[in-house]
């Protein structure tokens, strides 16, 4: 969430904390049950698109769900349905998605449901990509826009904080993750008040989808790996070492991404750039397998439910197939979000650790590996932490993972990121 989109100070004037906070709630209670089922219809959407795409049409046509040729036909027809959208839609689904972090500018309405669209055939397409971007923009534009039809005195800015913090309670089913983000974003972000004061209503708000996502959907992070109960110097050393050395797996794909964008924006138009990101993608897909197709939330629950049952040949080449399908993917205009595909890639590289090193714990290889490619793929120091420690659902953790993000910092800060500015340089 970009610091201009902090919630605003209150006016300057002689009204108690109390007086300017409870009026707050109501609007911030809307927008966060809105977010939450905004995301979750585009989540049934998809999922459902999927099961036609994957399931149903292949079974009917007597061809395997995910044989290598439906897996590069299946990807090239979504870069084609993708492209036309971006093409013939207005907005054409929103900016080019490699210049676009979490949050950012309101959109226009009419941009919402081109982007929408594009953002649920990619997931249903198999597009390692998640919905986060997609989700978190429209929920900017939509409580933004009728935010301010419904209260035109209210700052902007506060209708973008509860959409904002809204859509990542939802995300992650839990208003904690919107905490640290939005935390993260008032740093030297001037305002009156605690700073309590101002994540009062965005913690409503972000409570509210959190809620919502949870009583209709059970989401659920937890993938199985046996919990570290004592962890010891081992543990420390390893976790130290792993998100290390997984910062500079990820930051490899950083350092490649402006050049991999620009060779796809030279062909200039969408039914150009999308078809043929979805047939590299597709050949990737086939090369990797069905595991690393998709935002891979799903797919870490099943790569972690048989730790020790992959080689390390298999995890090596399952995460650096996935590392460049996410670089294709946000390179060639698909619109989606890098969270979710870069734990997938931090999750198969921890268990490539671990199968190297037997010794090492599988939730301290794991979270950690999570936390550095993370690290080096969104620069957001807190929702790394936040899913390396749940992932490993152990409380414990996060004392390791404290202290294994101060190296895996030191490697990535002043680096390139995974985002370009507008004119297709990289940012640091």
């Amino acid at each position: 969430m970009a610091p201009d989109h902090a919630p605003p100070p209150p006016p300057a004037d002689t009204a108690t904390p109390f007086q300017v906070l409870l009026p707050q709630v109501l609007p911030a209670l809307v927008v966060g049950v809105a977010a939450s089922l905004l995301f979750l219809g585009i989540e049934a959407l998809s999922e459902g698109l999927e099961d036609v795409l994957w399931h149903d049409l292949p079974g009917a046509l007597g061809v395997g769900d995910y044989s290598s040729l439906w897996i590069i036909s299946m990807l090239t027809a979504a870069g084609l349905a993708v492209g036309l959208v971006i093409w013939k839609f207005p907005g054409h689904a929103g900016p080019d998605p490699a210049s676009e972090g979490l949050g950012g500018t309101p959109l226009a309405p009419g941009v919402i449901p081109g982007l929408l669209l594009a953002s649920t055939l990619s997931l249903a397409g198999g597009v390692s990509l998640g919905p986060e971007n997609p989700i978190i923009a429209s929920n900017i534009a939509l409580a933004y826009w009728l935010g301010r039809k419904a209260a035109p005195t209210v700052p902007g800015a506060f209708w973008v904080s509860l959409a904002s913090a809204a859509t990542i309670g939802a995300l992650f089913g839990t208003p904690v993750a919107a905490a640290l983000v939005i935390s993260e974003a008032l740093v030297g972000v001037p305002g009156r008040g605690s700073l309590w004061d101002r994540l009062f209503a965005p913690l409503v708000a972000a409570g509210a989808g959190a809620m919502t996502t949870q009583l209709l959907a059970e989401p659920s992070f937890a993938v199985g790996l046996p919990p570290l109960t004592d962890p010891g110097w081992g543990d420390l050393l390893a976790a130290l070492v792993i998100a290390a050395a997984a910062a500079v797996f990820g930051l490899a794909a950083c350092y490649l991404f402006p050049y991999v964008h620009a060779a796809f924006r030279r062909l200039r138009h969408p039914m150009l750039m999308l078809p043929l990101g979805g047939l590299v993608l597709g050949l990737l897909g086939a090369i990797g397998g069905s595991l690393t197709l998709f935002k891979g939330l799903e797919q870490v629950k099943e790569l972690t439910s048989s730790v020790g049952s992959w080689s390390s040949g298999e995890l090596a080449r399952m995460a650096v197939i996935k590392l460049f399908a996410l670089l294709i993917a946000a390179s060639c205009g698909f619109r989606g979000g890098r969270i979710f595909p870069a734990v997938f890639i931090g999750a198969a590289f921890g268990l490539l650790a671990q199968a190297l090193v037997p010794e090492v714990h599988p939730a301290v290889a794991v979270s950690s590996a999570v936390l550095g490619v993370l690290l080096a793929t969104t620069r957001q120091g807190w929702i790394s932490l936040f899913v390396g420690g749940v992932l490993a659902a152990s409380p414990a953790m996060f004392a390791l993972l404290c202290l294994a993000s101060l190296p895996a910092w030191l490697i990535v800060t002043g680096r390139p990121q995974l985002e370009l500015d507008h004119q297709g340089r990289a940012l640091h």
